[in-house]
């Protein structure tokens, strides 16, 4: 697989899962986050396949990666994995109901963490160092919105010390469905600004005599 038919593969999967997800969204009685949706009936189809689909998207993006620019992406790439790992122990784990209560609503809990704070920072090691352009531009600014949404959902989250000061309560599944959408087109700009090989550069070449007048000085 190329890196343009690994971009592809990853916008592909990215614009799958935010289908399933927008069906479930449409469709079922509303629920307060995501992955709330596989407790009710007929909502384990569409959560399942938005969160395989992610990963696989995560996944096709660090394949893309290592094929354009593998001495610079590392770090990128072993971010995507774990998130990728932690989107898919999130399906293999559903949530509990309400409060958590059980181990499995335990891994879920933190598998999703890994995926809100590894993507992120996925984009901003990425970006971190590259010469100025719209590109990079744009993977810094949804790198850095993802992240600050994410402060904002923890702060918000009825779990939080910080959610009665703010009101939380009411918008924190607001904030997650948010902080899904940045994460989404995170992924997608960034196989779209990794798709083109890195440079290399070539050394100039020596003109003729060149060589003699050096050994002659």
């Amino acid at each position: 697989m190329t890196s343009r038919a690994a971009t592809a593969a990853t916008v592909t999967a990215a614009l799958a899962s935010a289908g399933a997800l927008g069906y479930a969204e449409l469709t079922l009685p509303a629920q307060p986050l995501l992955s709330d949706y596989a407790l009710v009936p007929g909502g384990m189809a569409p959560t399942l396949l938005g969160m395989l689909a992610l990963a696989a998207a995560c996944l096709s993006l660090a394949y893309g990666l290592a094929t354009s620019d593998p001495r610079r992406t590392a770090a990128t790439r072993v971010l995507l994995l774990a998130a990728a790992a932690g989107l898919m122990l999130s399906a293999v784990f559903p949530t509990d109901p309400g409060e958590i209560k059980s181990l499995t609503g335990e891994i879920h809990r933190w598998a999703a963490a890994v995926v809100f704070t590894t993507l992120p920072v996925a984009g901003w090691t990425l970006a971190r160092g590259r010469a100025p352009g719209a590109r990079w531009s744009a993977v810094r600014a949804l790198a850095v919105t993802a992240g600050l949404v994410l402060a904002v959902y923890l702060a918000a989250h009825p779990a939080s010390f910080t959610s009665g000061w703010i009101g939380g309560e009411g918008y924190y599944g607001l904030l997650e469905r948010a902080l899904v959408v940045a994460d989404m087109a995170l992924l997608v700009v960034m196989a779209a600004a990794g798709a083109r090989p890195a440079a290399v550069a070539v050394p100039a070449r020596e003109t003729v005599g060149e060589p003699q007048q050096r050994l002659a000085a």
